[in-house]
């Protein structure tokens, strides 16, 4: 890891003789809209924006930026909720929103090639007209970009059956640290070699960006069902969640909300759930029309005997999409009921749902701080929404307190700091809590190897960073960023 430069006036000038100069802003109004991602507690702005249109513009950008010695950060739609594509006050943002270019659509290989500022729902629509479609969606899937996905291994409602983001790339572009363009992976399912895709997805930008991405499609299903109950409390919701994937089902999705996030969709979206709901269960199977319609009974017999009062099943399409209408507008709902709020992201093992959810009761009783919660029951992916108003004085400081602590419930509980938003700012401190020293250090081998200077996405993920290039062990004597607090030489 080496001290970094500010960018200054002279790479504007080169960035500009590299891009079209309206493809670079250093006014400082214009990139106070770059300040912060979809987490607005953190905030920065860069020294530069730059906005690429191709694979060999972002790479001109880089490679200006590792010569000058500037750190550098991607940033896609900005939706992420972890901080992820926050700007280094140093540095330059470098913005792929623009690369929206699907390169290809090839059923026959069950692949699309794509650019990285593609949002994720349009890949979707591209290949539905060949019979496909793109399993990861997040619910920001009508705006955030594959580009984020791929930076933070999203996944979204149809992750349990489906998985993640990581599951559907079997080739990268990329823009390594240094400026190079290299190739990873192809359209091949289990390409020779290391898994440097693997590696490079979910690196949160750390060891690159990448300029276009190889995804799987998946053939639609020939039938899907869906339905919706309601349930009094969360322990009888979460006691059908675990009766359904006993009784060896593997829906497409089960997505929960409590009383709170009801409320809160209720008043955006006007959804319709049952009255007097403490918690809601989404269940969706797809696949052969025999199957479903098999497993779809067991489902209603399962759900009614946990003790869902009232069960719904979608008569079409439109009906199955007002049922998830008020799951996917969940999080800017909450906007309705609270000011502000912070959305985690922590995974537990799904027997331990009840007995999380009820911690999480007490903890906002314990402390005055209101908690909604949404999320992917089926693998235990929880979404808490922290709430409270930034205008009362302790009222930010409560919920960050709040958040942390459900993230430690989290890892007590066998579980994980982030299932699909990443660590970026706002987990760091978690690391150490997860990972043992060994562990943390092993890990940011990995990043030193792609990235020596330590200039792609400096600060996240890691509580200290790596002294890249230094031998491993105690060292006689402080190294100076040591000195200064900035880095630790493990």
């Amino acid at each position: 890891m080496t001290s970094a430069t500010r960018a200054d006036g002279a790479l504007a000038t080169r960035l500009r003789a590299e891009l079209d100069p309206a493809q670079v802003i250093d006014d400082r109004q214009e990139l106070r809209t770059y300040e912060c991602d979809g987490l607005a507690q953190y905030k920065v702005i860069p020294a530069l924006v730059a906005l690429p249109h191709s694979a060999d513009e972002v790479a001109a950008v880089v490679r200006a930026c590792a010569e000058a010695g500037v750190p550098f950060v991607a940033r896609g739609s900005g939706t992420g909720l972890s901080g992820g594509a926050l700007p280094h006050a140093d540095g330059v943002l470098i913005v792929t929103a623009q690369m929206r270019h699907i390169v290809e659509v090839a059923p026959a290989d069950e692949r699309a090639v794509v650019q990285p500022g593609v949002i994720n729902l349009d890949v979707t629509r591209a290949a539905s007209p060949h019979g496909y479609y793109y399993a990861p969606d997040p619910s920001s899937q009508q705006i955030c970009s594959i580009g984020g996905n791929v930076a933070e291994n999203s996944g979204g409602a149809h992750c349990l059956k489906y998985g993640f983001t990581t599951n559907h790339v079997t080739g990268l572009e990329i823009v390594t640290p240094a400026g190079d363009l290299v190739r990873l992976g192809g359209r091949a399912p289990d390409p020779p070699g290391y898994d440097l895709v693997g590696a490079f997805v979910g690196s949160e930008g750390t060891l690159g960006i990448a300029t276009e991405v190889t995804v799987r499609l998946v053939r639609l299903p020939e039938a899907v069902h869906t339905l919706l109950a309601g349930f009094a409390s969360t322990d009888e919701a979460g006691a059908a969640v675990s009766a359904i994937i006993g009784a060896g089902v593997v829906p497409a999705a089960i997505e929960m909300m409590d009383a709170l996030a009801i409320e809160a969709a209720e008043a955006a979206v006007h959804c319709g759930y049952p009255d007097g709901a403490g918690a809601v269960l989404i269940v969706e199977l797809d696949g052969s029309a025999a199957e479903v319609d098999a497993q779809f009974d067991d489902v209603e017999r399962l759900c009614r005997e946990a003790g869902a009062f009232e069960i719904r099943v979608a008569a079409d399409d439109a009906e199955r999409a007002l049922f998830w209408k008020g799951r996917k507008s969940a999080f800017a709902a909450v906007g309705r009921i609270s000011p502000d709020y912070i959305v985690q992201d922590g995974v537990i093992p799904r027997t331990a749902l009840p007995e999380v959810l009820r911690s999480i009761a007490d903890l906002s009783r314990r402390t005055g701080v209101r908690v909604a919660n949404v999320f992917h029951a089926g693998d235990g992916n929880l979404h808490p929404l922290v709430l409270f108003d930034d205008a009362v004085e302790g009222q930010s400081e409560r919920a960050e307190e709040v958040s942390g602590a459900i993230l430690d419930l989290c890892i007590e509980h066998g579980g994980s700091i982030t299932g699909e938003h990443g660590v970026g700012m706002d987990k760091v401190r978690h690391m150490p809590r997860m990972f043992s020293a060994d562990d943390l250090d092993t890990m940011q081998l990995v990043r030193c190897a792609f990235d020596p200077a330590g200039l792609a996405n400096p600060g996240k993920v890691f509580p200290t960073p790596r002294l890249c290039g230094e031998v491993p062990g105690r060292h006689r004597g402080a190294h100076p960023l040591q000195e200064a607090g900035i880095a630790e030489v493990f």
